[in-house]
Parts: C-alpha cells; sequence; structure tokens
C-alpha cells in the first residue's frame, strides 16, 4: 500500500485544523510537520507547538522532519506534543546510529533518517536497520513548491534495492516536488510514502479532490 502525507508547510494556517481535517476525510494517511532552523536550511517554521495543536484534531500519524542542525535538542518536545515520528537528517549526525534507538527505545516513537540530494546513497547504508523510515529529498529542503530533482528516480531505485536487503519493513518516503506528474515516477522506482505540500493545498481542485489522485496515481504506479 502507498500512504500520502500532506505537508502543512504549505496549508493555509487561519484554516489549519479545517484543512488537516479535510485531507483526512480524503484518505490521506499522516501528517508531514517540516521543522527549519534556519541554520542547516535557510528558513524558518514552526515548533513543538503546532504539533500539540493538531493532536486532538487528527487521529492521523504525526511525522516531524526536522530540518536542524542539532536534532537533539527538539526530540523530547516534539515527542510529548504528540509526534510519532521523529525524522533528522544524516548530514548533521557522524552516527546517526544512537539518536535512531534513542527515538524507538526511550521515547517509543518511530525513527526516520533523512538525506539531501548531494548525499550518495550508499551513505545511509550501514544505518537503515536502526531506521524505520528513510527519507530521500527530491529537492534540496527549505522552501515548497520547488521542482522535483529529476535523478531522483534513480537514486529512489537504488534506496529500495537497499532497504530490500538490509531491512524490509523500512518505509522509502519521498519528500519534494511530488505532484501528479512525479509521483509515478518516485511510486514505480520503489517509494512508498510521498510528502507533498503544494500540490495538495494549493490544488486547484482542492485538498482533498488532490489527495484522491495522488492515492490513485500512486497505486497505479506501485513498484511490485
Amino acid at each position: 500500500m502507498t500512504a500520502i502525507a500532506p505537508s502543512i508547510l504549505s496549508a493555509d494556517f487561519s484554516r489549519l485544523g479545517e484543512q488537516v481535517r479535510e485531507v483526512e476525510a480524503a484518505g490521506a494517511d499522516r501528517i508531514h510537520v517540516d521543522v527549519m532552523d534556519g541554520h542547516f536550511v535557510p528558513n524558518l517554521s514552526m515548533g513543538a507547538v503546532v504539533v500539540k495543536g493538531l493532536r486532538p484534531v487528527t487521529r492521523l500519524p504525526l511525522e516531524v522532519h526536522l530540518m536542524v542542525e542539532h536534532p537533539a535538542r527538539f526530540l523530547d518536545g516534539f515527542a510529548a506534543a504528540g509526534a510519532d515520528t521523529l525524522i533528522v537528517h544524516l548530514e548533521v549526525l557522524d552516527d546517526p546510529r544512537p539518536m535512531l534507538r534513542r527515538i524507538r527505545d526511550n521515547l517509543g516513537r518511530k525513527a526516520g533518517l533523512a538525506f539531501n540530494p548531494d548525499v550518495p546513497v550508499g551513505s545511509v547504508e550501514p544505518f537503515l536497520g536502526d531506521a524505520d523510515l528513510a527519507l530521500c529529498m527530491t529537492v534540496f529542503p527549505g522552501f515548497g513548491g520547488q521542482a522535483y530533482i529529476p535523478g531522483s528516480t534513480d537514486r529512489v531505485r537504488a534506496l529500495r534495492r537497499m532497504i530490500d536487503r538490509f531491512n524490509p519493513g523500512c518505509e522509502l518516503e519521498v519528500d519534494g516536488g511530488i505532484d501528479p506528474r512525479t509521483i509515478p515516477l518516485a511510486a514505480g522506482a520503489g517509494a512508498g510514502v510521498f510528502v507533498s505540500g503544494t500540490a495538495v493545498f494549493g490544488a486547484a481542485s482542492g485538498p482533498a479532490e488532490a489527495v484522491r489522485e495522488l492515492h490513485r496515481l500512486a497505486e497505479a504506479a506501485r513498484f511490485p
């Protein structure tokens, strides 16, 4: 099964609760929360208070993508606020295994490991055994609305092979430029979870119809 994870970075924050309920009713599988510190990426975004506010609004899992230089500072706060998954970046950790284990064993949350488009896919191989989710960025993070980097499809395919070999239970997620044109590419290469912000909350047809369409396209192209 494929999973659609609308990113609230592109939502209308004056109607955030309403829009989250709308995508949940349309079949979204989880909500993606982008956290940026203005250092690891050149932008600032939301904190744990947003997750705390969303927790009573939706029954969907809340996954927090920590695009920050010092993720250890934020783990406890987001876990306490109601995050179900905490995703940290390989680039800021010499060895992510202790942090992934802390997320899983001490905090009782799912642990995700993300990496940017300029990081060799093979770099994540030693750590897949400790990850519940591997997030292959298909744009350089920091801003919504970017175009999917064409070479990402081959990277997803390579990551799929590694996951199948070393940790078949690990989810393969993609984030960046995921829309009706690109989701079949990523799904066909082996991705199973699709983060989409602008293509959901900025869709002319509305967020609900966008979620349904992305689900349909991903399932049709799904990796066997």
